[in-house]
């Protein structure tokens, strides 16, 4: 009688981690930092249609790296959540915490059960009212892992070695111009990225309800400049 296959647990979560990790570093990394207008979101993108980057609520963006039709149900998803919780409670009753904890068990949940796990990190962000207040950057792991970060984070396979570069170059309080600057600087391997390459999103809290609001364009192309 032949003996049944066996793998320990510990290998098959390790194995699960590595291919996740490997799918997500094929992609484009992402980068969101803490500005004078609240919180700006620079991402390696040269697709004019496809987008990383979107808004889920009043005060919340929604980033993503990794595998689209994964994140982009995923951001759906949130969406309908966010939407029917505003809509049972009162819209003050959605937050950026909240998603990201709904985000990390349905991540955790595949990741443990399920064959293949999903190949994507997330960002969920959301702009404090004021300037004096504190805005919120929740980083997801393809597992669940959900860390807390502040003045900035970073999401792809390049994450470690651009949080190094920020921690150099980035600054409390910087305008916008100069937080898209040193986005695509850091997201460049030998040069800033161009307009060409850039998807920019701003949750800007002079906006009133609907902080969220795309840079692209002459707009764009002047900042950079």
């Amino acid at each position: 009688m032949s003996m049944p296959f066996y793998v320990s647990p510990e290998q098959v979560m390790k194995d699960r981690a590595e291919y996740a990790r490997k799918n997500i570093a094929r992609g484009r990394d992402l980068v969101a930092l803490e500005c004078e207008p609240g919180v700006v979101i620079v991402a390696d993108n040269p697709s004019r249609t496809l987008s990383k980057i979107s808004e889920i609520y009043d005060r919340i963006a929604f980033a993503a790296v990794g595998k689209y039709n994964e994140f982009q149900m995923l951001k759906v998803a949130g969406i309908r959540h966010a939407d029917m919780k505003g809509y049972a409670y009162s819209r003050e009753d959605v937050s950026a915490r909240e998603l990201a904890y709904a985000y990390a068990q349905t991540l955790g949940t595949v990741f443990t059960h399920e064959m293949k796990p999903y190949e994507v990190e997330l960002l969920v962000a959301e702009v404090s009212e004021t300037p004096e207040g504190t805005n919120e950057l929740y980083h997801v792991f393809y597992d669940g892992v959900v860390i807390d970060e502040q003045r900035f984070s970073v999401l792809g396979g390049h994450a470690e070695a651009i949080t190094e570069l920020l921690k150099e170059l980035y600054n409390e309080g910087i305008s916008l111009s100069d937080a898209i600057k040193l986005g695509a600087k850091v997201l460049g391997d030998d040069e800033p990225l161009g307009v060409d390459r850039l998807e920019v999103s701003l949750l800007d809290r002079d906006r009133g309800r609907r902080t969220f609001r795309r840079i692209k364009g002459t707009e764009l192309a002047s900042l950079l400049e």
